[in-house]
């Protein structure tokens, strides 16, 4: 018998395990795989390793500008991944370290809940039977897979790929149409570019980058553009044949020959297989049902990160996981999703947080939005020759807060924290602009762009 069981080991899971343990909770955490999830082994921290590779290649390739001069710059595919491989086992290494020293059992195999019994919730994984008096589900995501014809034989065959497979690939294919304009999609579009393929997005929507800000979206793929990158915006994909992906828009039917195909049209959360009907837990769309301490319908029972389908990003899990072992421990807390940031770590960097200008205009919220040029930082403009980054502003006019604030250019993934506490803590515009930035740094660009308003 133990306090919590922990389904999952990714970001939610391990970090509430940690948290829980930390608590004074006897801990025991599940994970059918290894420690660290999606994001750990084949997402967040895989890519950026490659990313960061790509932004060495592309610095030293075009370092004349700067008065650097350096030849035959290539990128080394398969010394890219062996050095990912490092990092992620390092990484691992550390978490499992971290659990082991707060005291949580780790217990490796799939889990299936069986359902409560007087003692509490009962699991089972593999021949074992655990006892827990609450649960906390962390399962995560998975890649979604349309019914596409022929999709289905393509990746049978590896002909097709989801994110798993293309960040373990022994080569970097001559031809690479990415299926998805999303995060995940011009990451990938990023580093295989400068990698060498020949790269070609395909996208539904008519910009990309998902939801963020659309003059974002347009700088960033004129810059992706500038790589060698080519876009099919509007463009659904009709079918996928032995060598190829077809796709249809308003002016018909688009081939483009491939030797790779990269599925990366979103993620669902993942509770395939789980039990969760032998308890009645509340899901809709396959997601888990939570509150803002992240219980269920049934209570006892938590979930957070993806498998809630709230904000699929391990920082959001983090928290979440946080906010939930809080009220298991019967502290204060509840989460909030006003300010939970969104980065895409292409070269250039775009991140945001809260509203952008157009859904706080969806909304009917009455804002002003005012965009400043990067090169308004001195720093900015000494690092990145003709430099095209902006950051905009969206401002409350009624309280005169920010309310949503986006950014392209160097730095952008380090910089947004500081917009996330501004609207968390509801700072006034007044009180921002009384912060001392240092100097010169491409953060100073939001305090001035205060001044706008």
């Amino acid at each position: 018998m133990v306090d919590l069981i922990v389904v999952g080991g990714g970001p939610g899971g391990y970090l509430g395990a940690e948290r829980a343990a930390q608590a004074g909770l006897k801990t025991l955490l599940i994970e059918k795989r290894e420690v660290g999830g999606v994001c750990l082994n084949e997402g967040c921290i895989p890519t950026k390793t490659l990313l960061y590779s790509a932004k060495l290649k592309e610095g030293a390739a075009h370092g004349e500008k700067y008065g650097v001069r350096a030849a035959e710059v290539s990128i080394d595919h398969s010394a890219v991944i062996k050095r990912k491989n490092k990092v992620v086992a390092a990484l691992v290494g550390s978490v499992k370290a971290k659990l082991k020293a707060a005291g949580v059992t780790l217990v490796n195999g799939e889990a299936y809940l069986l359902g409560r019994s007087g003692e509490g919730f009962e699991v089972r994984c593999g021949e074992e039977r655990h006892i827990g008096k609450r649960l906390l589900i962390c399962t995560g995501s998975v890649p979604v897979v349309p019914p596409i014809p022929g999709l289905k034989e393509a990746l049978e065959k590896g002909f097709a790929v989801t994110s798993r497979e293309i960040l373990d690939t022994d080569k970097v294919p001559a031809r690479l149409v990415i299926v998805g304009g999303g995060v995940i999609g011009l990451e990938m579009a990023n580093y295989f570019a400068a990698a060498g393929a020949g790269v070609t997005v395909i996208e539904m929507l008519d910009h990309i980058g998902g939801a963020i800000d659309t003059d974002i979206s347009a700088i960033l793929q004129r810059n992706l553009e500038k790589k060698g990158i080519r876009f099919l915006l509007g463009q659904k994909v009709a079918r996928i044949k032995d060598d190829s992906v077809v796709c249809e828009g308003k002016n018909g039917e688009t081939e483009t020959k491939a030797d790779t195909v990269l599925l990366s049209i979103g993620r669902r959360a993942f509770t395939d297989g789980l039990g969760l009907e032998n308890l009645n837990v509340l899901t809709e769309r396959g997601a888990i049902v939570t509150d803002g301490h992240m219980q269920t319908n049934v209570p006892g029972v938590y979930a957070a990160g993806d498998v809630n389908g709230r904000s699929m990003l391990a920082h959001t899990a983090y928290r979440e996981a946080e906010a939930a072992v809080r009220h298991m421990t019967g502290v204060k807390d509840e989460m909030r999703y006003d300010a939970i940031p969104g980065v895409i770590y292409t070269n250039p960097e775009a991140a945001g947080v809260g509203e952008t200008e157009a859904s706080a205009k969806a909304k009917g919220l009455d804002v002003a939005a005012k965009a400043i040029s990067m090169n308004f930082s001195g720093r900015y403009l000494a690092e990145n020759e003709r430099g095209d980054g902006i950051l905009k502003v969206i401002v409350s006019n009624k309280t005169q807060r920010i309310v949503g604030l986006h950014m392209i250019g160097s730095y952008a993934s380090e910089m947004i924290y500081g917009a996330c506490m501004m609207i968390g803590r509801e700072m006034s515009l007044e009180s921002i602009r009384r912060i001392v930035f240092p100097h010169p740094t491409v953060s100073e660009i939001i305090r001035e762009s205060l001044f706008e308003f």
